[in-house]
């Protein structure tokens, strides 16, 4: 493992913030639409139900929309490059259990046959990892951990 690996990492976060940004905006865009050309009909209740499901709809995948270009927002900030040594965020941590890359939570991703769980430095694994170093024990979920690589 190296820095290439840390480069596909980042990489493959920002493109699963993209693409779920896309999702999202094509499911707002879908739901708008549909309101909007829901027909008048001869039920009213029936024809304002609807029109409001739409709109809650609209409004639930908006907040969803703000969270992904928070994340957006969050990898543009960071280096790649940083975390060498002592684990912070952009560190790409290998322990006897898992590997960790800390910067955004985007979950599993398989890099060469390799998986990585993306995770936030505010979540629970990456608090227990912080500030810890190579050759440092931390513990999760009450199992003892060793911390084989710092990336």
């Amino acid at each position: 493992m190296n820095n290439k690996t840390k480069e596909k990492l980042y990489e493959s976060c920002q493109k699963l913030v993209d693409d779920r940004i896309k999702i999202v905006k094509e499911a707002i865009q879908s739901a708008q639409e549909s309101a909007n050309t829901e027909t008048k009909s001869t039920a009213g209740d029936k024809h304002d139900t609807s029109r409001a499901m739409m709109q809650l709809e609209v409004e639930q995948k908006s907040k969803q929309l703000s969270e992904a270009e928070k994340l957006q927002q969050i990898l543009a900030k960071f280096n790649p490059d940083s975390g060498k040594g002592c684990v912070g965020v952009g560190s790409l941590v290998i322990t006897n259990t898992a590997n960790y890359y800390i910067s955004v939570s985007v979950g599993k991703i398989e890099i060469d046959g390799v998986i990585y769980f993306a995770v936030s430095p505010i979540s629970p694994v990456a608090q227990a990892l912080l500030g810890k170093k190579k050759g440092d024990d931390f513990t999760l979920n009450g199992a003892k951990n060793a911390i084989k690589e710092v990336l």
